[in-house]
């Protein structure tokens, strides 16, 4: 199978590249975490603030305290609670499972946590060098010693100057932690999960008063061998510098005209620059299949030189035609991130149906897409995540809004109307699984991105790239929502084809790449515990 029907299908036919036979051996399955043995570990305070907001880096401070750190990278990332819920068995006799398991503050897809987390730090009161954040014993674990500013900022493509950062992180991916269960769907599934985990990594460090962007251009093969991954298994999706700068030091290594002074160099030069590590870990699992084509994309999207790098200047999407409602903007208080991170769940049949009002919705639009902007090295730097993707939404019940599919403009804070109607039903039947009952559902968000996934543009790379942002948009949403007193449940179980349909992006070559149901809620029956001091 070629790649690119790989990633066609894995968005409208993924029957083709899941086999329908295969059981999930759950016995064997891999723990939610990575863990190190036998190197030298240094334990996070334990003492977790309530709140972020009284965390700020002062300003005449070159770097965060250590707590203030340790702070970020629970919130982040954190094993934070242990949750047992009941569920009703599928039979004539009233019999339920318990299901327990180990939760984040941020969502995932089967609660699995594709991702790892890994730091970068220079600060005084520790060695410098590379550590993996043990999110098991919230503790760091040191991989490797060193100042690696140079190496860096040159596998960066000089997009970031490190030498005037206190530090990065790092979000990979272990392809097997989600594999097991969802075969090659997995792949599309890391992609968005790495993207909410970068989200909620650059709302953690706002919060602290921390510069934070993002680096999605890298010389994979160099950043992998730094931290000492088998690619075979785990590879590097982005990488966020951390200033306590008010600007990142974002292209400062450019000349006037834009053009850097350095020559290209390949991964294969820095690669030699360091010696190999060989630290042994362990994931549970003693079976573990080879994640064929995850791991084929993921060859195929690295780069080998910064010359491959591209810049592409973001443009602002279509317009749509048809009738407008203008959304108001008001000046709406404060979100309490770490509030909403001990709080958040994702209801499934726990909808329940209720009036929405219009600054509700408007600031849902405005918080997770509409206003946002954020570093990084795909266009001009500071650029606004809406030029790439848009949301679209089916209403119901909404204050002054007639039902129907519309279009948000955030050029015009406004929406379109794409079609009349109550769109339920249609949703409803879309739907793989009926772990949600849409018909309870007033706001039904679907995040719309190009139909090629930006592989013209970037190659397949681009694939990677772009459900990375809509899962930043996904957090996003979900923090919004948390705020206007509601709750959201991020669907790919869901028939693209026919949500293209009811939006009619198709002939514009847009395509919606995630569902997520948006409104109140009641509270599960469930047994839970958070795990901080």
């Amino acid at each position: 199978m070629s790649l690119d029907s790989f990633i066609h299908h894995l968005h409208f036919d993924i029957e083709k590249v899941n086999p329908s036979d295969t059981d999930v051996d759950w016995e064997d399955a891999p723990l939610p975490y990575k863990l190190y043995r036998g190197l030298p570990t240094l334990s996070l305070p334990t003492e977790i603030p309530l709140t972020l907001m009284k965390q700020k880096v002062l300003s005449d401070c070159k770097e965060p305290i250590f707590s203030q750190l340790g702070a970020i990278l629970w919130y982040t990332y954190g094993v934070t609670q242990l949750s047992q819920a009941v569920m009703p068995m599928a039979s004539d006799e009233d019999e339920v499972i318990y299901f327990q398991s180990k939760r984040r503050f941020l969502p995932s897809g089967g609660a699995l946590y594709p991702s790892e987390l890994y730091v970068y730090l220079k600060l005084n009161d520790l060695s410098h060098g590379i550590y993996h954040y043990d999110a098991a014993h919230h503790r760091l674990v040191l991989l490797r010693e060193g100042n690696f500013d140079s190496y860096l900022t040159r596998a960066v493509g000089w997009n970031c100057d490190l030498n005037a950062c206190f530090g990065a992180m790092f979000v990979s991916t272990f392809f097997w932690k989600n594999f097991f269960k969802y075969h090659h769907f997995s792949y599309r599934l890391q992609g968005l999960d790495a993207g909410v985990l970068l989200g909620q990594l650059l709302s953690a460090t706002t919060e602290v008063g921390i510069s934070s962007g993002i680096c999605f251009q890298f010389l994979d093969r160099a950043v992998n061998h730094l931290l000492g991954l088998s690619e075979q298994e785990e590879s590097v999706y982005a990488i966020v510098p951390l200033t306590v700068q008010p600007d990142l030091a974002w292209d400062s290594l450019k000349k006037a005209d834009g053009k850097r002074q350095e020559k290209a160099v390949t991964a294969s030069e820095l690669i030699q620059e360091l010696p190999q590590l060989f630290h042994a870990h362990y994931v549970k699992s003693k079976n573990r299949k080879d994640p064929l084509l995850p791991r084929r994309m993921n060859e195929a999207a690295m780069l080998e030189s910064t010359s491959s790098f591209s810049s592409v200047a973001a443009t602002n999407l279509s317009r749509v035609n048809g009738s407008r409602i203008s959304l108001p903007v008001e000046d709406w208080p404060e979100i309490n991130f770490a509030q909403y991170c001990r709080n958040r769940l994702s209801p499934e049949i726990d909808f329940m149906m209720g009036k929405i009002q219009l600054s509700q919705l408007s600031r849902l639009l405005h918080e997770a897409i509409g206003s946002f902007s954020y570093r990084n090295d795909l266009g001009d730097g500071q650029e606004m995540i809406a030029k790439r993707l848009t949301l679209s939404v089916c209403l119901h019940q909404v204050e002054g809004i007639v039902d129907g599919a519309y279009h948000f403009d955030h050029q015009g804070n406004s929406l379109a109307l794409i079609q009349y109607g109550d769109h339920r039903l249609k949703l409803q039947l879309g739907l793989s699984m009926d772990n949600v009952n849409l018909y309870q559902v007033p706001l039904c968000f679907h995040v719309i991105g190009d139909i090629d996934h930006q592989t013209s543009k970037r190659g397949l790379r681009g694939y990677r790239i772009q459900q990375m942002e809509a899962g930043i948009v996904v957090q996003r949403l979900l923090v919004s929502a948390y705020a206007c007193g509601m709750g959201g449940h991020p669907l790919l179980g869901y028939d693209a084809r026919l949500c293209d349909e009811i939006y009619q992006i198709r002939s514009k070559q847009k395509t919606s790449l995630i569902q997520i149901p948006v409104g109140p809620y009641r509270h599960r029956p469930r047994l839970q515990g958070g795990l901080h001091g």
